[in-house]
């Protein structure tokens, strides 16, 4: 029995050492039902299916003005660069996954949007690489590489975010 329980405690161990030294697999699932595969790496993380494309993760809220005032923002800068940006968006004011679908439809969302319900873990991730606190809008700007180029708490101005675009693109 004891054999049995010190093996058990090995197997345990080297199954918590391999994910922590490893990079952490998460998952999100927008309010399409479409999951994203999420492999954390050092220099920020990658989401399967979006390689390549710059990416501005953004944590707002339904009932924050600077949030609000920010979607139309991200509507023209999904539409105008879409085949280089993926702009993901995180709900953490509690807004259940059929709410936000109704919001989102409302509002003319066309980025991925995702209750925090249905966020996984990844909430969690971002808080603690990110040092963020909660504070909304809270934008995390990927390179076409996947790695964090740029964090902001608070509102970007849509001449900010165009240009923050331009920047994280391929230099030619």
């Amino acid at each position: 029995m004891k054999k049995i329980l010190v093996l058990a405690f090995l197997v345990f161990s080297l199954f918590s050492y391999v994910e922590a030294a490893g990079n952490p697999l998460m998952s999100i699932t927008d309010i399409k039902g479409v999951t994203h595969q999420i492999t954390g790496t050092e220099e920020g993380f990658n989401i399967k299916g979006l390689e390549g494309k710059i990416i501005l993760l953004e944590f707002f809220g339904h009932r924050c003005p600077p949030c609000l005032a920010s979607i139309p923002h991200l509507i023209k800068l999904q539409k105008k660069h879409k085949d280089k940006l993926a702009v993901i968006s995180i709900e953490v004011q509690g807004l259940h996954n059929e709410q936000l679908k109704n919001f989102a439809k409302e509002k003319g969302m066309n980025y991925i949007v995702v209750a925090d319900e249905k966020a996984g873990n990844f909430t969690n991730y971002i808080a603690q690489r990110a040092q963020w606190r909660g504070s909304i809008p809270f934008m995390v700007a990927l390179d076409t590489k996947g790695s964090v180029q740029f964090v902001q708490a608070g509102m970007l101005p849509e001449a900010s975010l165009e240009e923050l675009v331009k920047q994280l693109g391929p230099k030619k």
